[in-house]
């Protein structure tokens, strides 16, 4: 069976990987392993320290795979990731992620390149989630709705949900807290994802999709 190591962000994305991704992929002779990031406990690094971890797991197994899964909001310049600086020159957000995904497969070492597929969510894990709302009907009450017609507003404002991120307070995660009473991103996320399903997911998320094609054909 061909292996896939998804190196996570956090618990939510490892969650999902666990609970939507991997039942996917082993239909397909595929055995999905998702560690978070090592340094600090998970959470968004540097990038020496996610390249070493990336390069470790390469060199552990060389017939394994290597991708990311891993949100563009909270990268910051001074975390060193390749080519930070000329991708920021790029006004269309989906060309800024691919000029980084690819500056981070060039900068590991060269005989590695080829089983490393760096992800990155633009923006956040959690837009995902906005691709139906007919699942938060199903899965809410509506005392448990703080907020719904900014649930309304957000979903039919952005029929792409990826592009979901005027600013630090209307992240996706952030507009969750804000539609959803109590809101718990480690237990919410993965139990919503489940409920849109990865087909629906991959239609509305156009990245998101080509990140599990490229992935399904190792």
């Amino acid at each position: 069976m061909k292996r896939i190591i998804i190196i996570s962000e956090g618990q939510t994305e490892q969650s999902f990987c666990n609970d939507v991704l991997q039942p996917y992929f082993n239909d397909r002779g595929i055995f999905i392993q998702n560690p978070a990031i090592k340094k600090m406990g998970g959470g968004i690094v540097r990038w020496d320290a996610l390249k070493f971890q990336v390069e470790t797991h390469l060199l552990q197994d060389n017939t394994a795979f290597v991708t990311t899964l891993v949100d563009y909001y909270g990268m910051y310049a001074n975390m060193d990731y390749p080519g930070w600086e000329n991708a920021q020159k790029l006004v269309d957000k989906n060309q800024r992620m691919t000029f980084l995904e690819k500056a981070m497969q060039s900068d590991i070492r060269p005989d590695l390149q080829r089983r490393f597929m760096p992800y990155i969510q633009l923006h956040e894990f959690e837009g995902l989630l906005f691709s139906n709302i007919d699942v938060f009907d199903r899965s809410f009450e509506r005392g448990e709705f703080l907020n719904y017609r900014y649930l309304e507003e957000t979903i039919d404002k952005h029929p792409n949900p990826e592009m979901i991120n005027d600013s630090r307070d209307t992240a996706p995660s952030k507009r969750l807290m804000k539609i959803i009473k109590g809101y718990d991103k480690v237990v919410y996320g993965s139990l919503l994802a489940g409920e849109i399903g990865l087909n629906r997911i991959r239609a509305k998320c156009p990245r998101f999709n080509e990140w599990v094609a490229r992935l399904e054909c190792i």
